[in-house]
């Protein structure tokens, strides 16, 4: 099983090198990629082409590299374990028009492991848990009290999550 990860509109695959470090030393086999800064959707097909698909591949990402994992998983004709979403951008900050940024979950097949800060301000704690609930039925959503658009403070624990659904997804 290897995961892919991509990050967010304003990092880049370096910046991801600490999650990609503590995955391997979880024994998961990580890597982070680039994929183009535009409107998601225009990313998705580069996210492919850097992933690959297959039994054998989670993908997902932090904040934009998240959502265009998610349009990825959406598509039919392309295969994934699952997908991890980190501080999912469910909306601008003080918007509450969380409906646009989800209408592709319920197409997406698998499981998802998505984790938040319940101070994040593109993701209102509340509208989260009630598109979690409505739209991804396969889902596992951990929250973080006071944390916002960020998971570097509570990252181990965060990473360790991410490893037990990887290993849960390994067919035995």
């Amino acid at each position: 099983m290897r995961v892919i990860l991509a990050p967010g509109a304003s990092g880049n695959a370096t910046s991801m090198a600490a999650h990609v470090a503590g995955l391997h030393a979880r024994g998961i086999e990580a890597v982070a990629i680039d994929v183009p800064k535009r409107r998601a959707e225009e990313a998705v097909d580069a996210y492919l082409a850097a992933s690959g698909s297959g039994s054998d591949v989670v993908i997902g990402g932090q904040s934009y590299g998240g959502r265009v994992a998610s349009l990825l998983c959406a598509e039919v004709g392309h295969d994934f374990a699952g997908l991890v979403l980190l501080s999912y951008p469910l909306h601008r900050p003080g918007g509450p028009e969380w409906e646009p940024r989800t209408a592709h979950w319920p197409a997406i097949r698998g499981p998802v492991l998505m984790l938040s800060g319940e101070a994040d301000p593109f993701a209102r704690i509340d509208l989260l848990r009630h598109a979690v609930a409505e739209r991804l039925p396969d889902a596992e959503l951990h929250t973080y009290p006071r944390l916002g658009h960020t998971l570097k403070p509570v990252l181990d624990n965060a990473l360790d999550r991410v490893a037990r659904f990887v290993v849960g997804l390994t067919p035995t």
